[in-house]
């Protein structure tokens, strides 16, 4: 049986697995005048318990137009608030909240659990509509690209950005940020008039998987070639021989995370700032 998770002050920490489609949001995070995922989900859970002190903390933030199929977030409740959560919570968080976030499950969390820190990789998926003409219906979820691109120089490309490196190239900096990353995995798939790109790290930072795929759409559009897109990775920088993609292909697909007791030392080994040395 899992151990629930206590945090300091007699608060218990809580697991909340939930999807949503981010056409119509601003992103995960609040902003003041915008809509939000979190700022609907903050909604919603303070109508159950009152009000929320300790915000929640998400395991990836996602921007503007981008969804997520398996988003988590943990929440710390007092006691008295703790005692309301009941196993028929989700069904009462869906009536509460709008039809694009669906919660799946309101549990305990592990001991040692962070939603972000503890979380040993996140996998995205991207979907490109290779179709004559754009279908209307797919368009939330897809980005078209009318013209036939190159699989097979994409597929051979993408492997000089696997394994550990500084993805500066391809990362809006932010201060304070690393911009080395392990990606794990890049897969890409041809299927019936789409292209599905499925990409694994141990995070992401800002923008990465869109330039990334951007830059794979001109290897496929021959703009640049397998030996360019590894300069551009080395050079560290960004520039401008590829777009950054729109957000409506983009999916947070999953959040992994290690065996309960190794928890809370994957938090702390993730909140050290990386380094390639």
């Amino acid at each position: 049986m899992t151990k629930p998770a206590s945090t300091p002050g007699g608060l218990t920490r809580f697991r909340i697995d939930l999807a949503y489609d981010g056409t119509d949001f601003s992103g995960w995070a609040i902003q003041p005048g915008l809509r939000t995922v979190e700022g609907e989900l903050k909604k919603a859970l303070e109508v159950i318990f009152d009000e929320i002190q300790n915000g929640l903390r998400v395991a990836g933030r996602t921007d503007a137009g981008v969804h997520a199929l398996a988003q988590v977030v943990h929440l710390d409740l007092g006691e008295e608030q703790a005692k309301r959560v009941k196993s028929g919570l989700p069904k009462k968080l869906n009536a509460l909240l709008p039809r694009d976030i669906r919660i799946h499950s309101f549990e305990r969390a592990a001991t040692g659990f962070d939603a972000r820190f503890s979380a040993i990789s996140r996998e995205y998926q991207y979907r490109i509509n290779q179709s004559e003409f754009e279908n209307p219906l797919s368009g939330r979820n897809q980005l078209w690209h009318r013209h036939p691109l190159n699989t097979q120089a994409m597929k051979e490309a993408s492997e000089v950005l696997i394994g550990l490196h500084d993805f500066a190239a391809f990362c809006k900096p932010r201060p304070g940020s690393t911009t080395i990353r392990e990606l794990k995995r890049l897969e890409i798939s041809n299927l019936e008039n789409e292209i599905v790109i499925d990409l694994e790290a141990d995070a992401f930072c800002h923008n990465q998987v869109r330039s990334i795929v951007g830059a794979l759409i001109a290897v496929g559009e021959e703009k640049i070639s397998k030996e360019e897109l590894s300069e551009i990775l080395n050079g560290k920088k960004r520039i401008g021989k590829f777009k950054v993609v729109g957000p409506e292909g983009l999916s947070l697909k999953a959040i992994n995370y290690p065996a309960d007791e190794l928890l809370a030392s994957q938090a702390e080994k993730a909140r050290n700032m990386r380094s390639l040395d």
